[in-house]
């Protein structure tokens, strides 16, 4: 969770503040300024976050349960919320950061998509529907 969830709240901040910042271009610079420093965030974050399914790995393999149907779908879910952060997300805000990008709607949409993943496997990972460890 420390290496998702600024990640996620970054890319989730990121599109209101785009949207104020495209509709007063000519402003004193403070939301282009604070689009910059979240996308860094979710940059930065991104990449702490291969990490996670590395330490997943791992604890399924200490805990016996690398071939449940739960962790199975999860570890599809974390690769898929992966692949929306590379090459939907950050291109989108990189686009905006560097003046290229005019459309946060559907930048808003693509990082509702990937926090909807992320939920999904953290659920996931709590309730360990069919688990049979007792944990």
């Amino acid at each position: 969770m420390v290496a998702v969830g600024p990640v996620t709240v970054a890319a989730s901040m990121f599109p209101p503040v785009a949207r104020r910042a495209l509709a007063a271009p000519g402003d004193d610079g403070g939301a282009f300024g604070t689009l910059g420093l979240l996308h860094r965030i979710c940059r930065v974050y991104a990449l702490v976050g291969v990490v996670v399914p590395v330490f997943g790995f791992a604890t399924a393999s200490e805990m016996g349960v690398l071939g449940s149907a739960w962790l199975i779908v999860s570890i599809a879910l974390t690769a898929l919320a992966a692949v929306v952060l590379a090459a939907l997300v950050l291109p989108a805000q990189s686009a905006v950061v560097e003046g290229r990008g005019t459309h946060p709607a559907r930048l808003a949409m693509c990082t509702g998509m990937f926090n909807l993943l992320w939920a999904t496997v953290t659920v996931l990972m709590i309730v360990r529907p069919g688990s049979t460890t007792g944990a």
